[in-house]
C-alpha cells in the first residue's frame, strides 16, 4: 500500500499520494492555483512563481514543485500570496510583451493588477528571429517559462536544440553559438511553438496569414522559407 499524507488546503482536509505537488492536492478540491510556467505534459520547473501559496514556510512555496506533507496548511488566498502574484504579473508585463499572450492577460486581470505599475522599468529587447520555412522567435515576448526548452530536450524531443544563453536580467532562450534553426539539431517538429504560452514562438503561415497573404501564396513563400515583413522590436512598441 502506497504511502499518503493529510493536509489542509484553505480550510479543506484532503489525503493524497506521498510525493504529490500542491499544485495537483488542490486541484482535487477544484481549487486552481494561477501559474505560467507550468505545463501538464512538462516536468515542473517552478521558475515564474505565479503558483506561490502560504505552506508555513519561511517564503511562500511554488505549488507547482512543492510537495504535500503530512499536517501541511496550505492558504492560496491570502493578502500576501496575492500581492505577490500580482506584482510578478505587473513586473512582468513592464519588462515583456504580452499582447499574444491571452493567459497571462487573463490572470493580470483577474488579479487586479496594474500593467502600467512599472512602466518606467527597462524592456527587454530582442531581434526577431526568422531563419527557418516553419516559425518565427520573437523573444520580445518570450517570459523564459522555459517550456519550449523542456519539450525540445528530456522532456519530449531529446534534440537539445534550444536552451538558455545569457544571464539574469539578459537571460534569453537561445541556440548552440547563436546558430540559426536550420543548423542546429533542430528537426522542425513544432512541439515547442505547441507549448509557448506568448506568441514568441509562431508558425511562420499564422504570420503572412495575418499580413494578409492568401493560403496558395504562403504555401509557397514558406516553402521557399520567405522572411514576413516583420522588425525587430523593442522599447515599448
Amino acid at each position: 500500500m502506497s504511502e499518503t499524507v493529510t493536509l489542509t488546503i484553505d480550510g479543506t482536509e484532503i489525503t493524497v499520494p506521498a510525493g504529490t505537488t500542491i499544485l495537483d492536492a488542490a486541484a482535487q478540491l477544484g481549487i486552481e492555483i494561477p501559474a505560467i510556467c507550468y505545463h501538464d505534459s512538462l516536468k515542473a520547473n517552478g521558475l515564474c512563481r505565479v503558483c506561490s501559496v502560504d505552506a508555513g514556510w519561511r517564503t511562500n512555496a511554488a505549488a507547482c514543485v512543492a510537495e504535500c506533507s503530512q499536517g501541511m496548511n496550505v492558504k492560496t488566498q491570502t493578502d500576501e500570496v496575492v500581492r505577490n502574484r500580482r506584482t510578478i504579473l505587473e513586473m512582468l508585463s513592464s519588462t515583456v510583451d504580452l499582447s499574444e499572450a491571452p493567459g497571462i492577460l487573463a490572470l493580470l486581470k483577474e488579479s487586479g493588477a496594474d500593467p502600467e505599475r512599472f512602466a518606467e522599468f527597462k524592456r527587454r529587447e530582442s531581434p526577431v528571429y526568422d531563419d527557418n520555412p516553419f516559425y518565427i522567435r520573437d523573444y520580445n515576448q518570450c517570459i523564459n517559462c522555459w517550456r519550449c526548452v523542456q519539450v525540445c530536450a528530456e522532456d519530449a524531443q531529446f534534440a537539445f536544440a534550444l536552451s538558455f544563453d545569457g544571464r539574469g536580467f539578459e537571460t534569453r532562450i537561445g541556440t548552440f553559438m547563436n546558430q540559426g534553426m536550420p543548423d542546429t539539431t533542430c528537426v522542425f517538429c513544432g512541439q515547442c511553438v505547441g507549448v509557448c504560452p506568448t506568441g514568441a514562438l509562431k508558425p511562420k503561415r499564422q504570420v503572412l496569414l495575418e499580413q494578409g497573404m492568401n493560403p496558395d501564396d504562403i504555401f509557397r513563400e514558406t516553402k521557399r522559407g520567405r522572411k514576413p515583413k516583420r522588425e525587430a522590436r523593442g522599447g515599448n512598441s
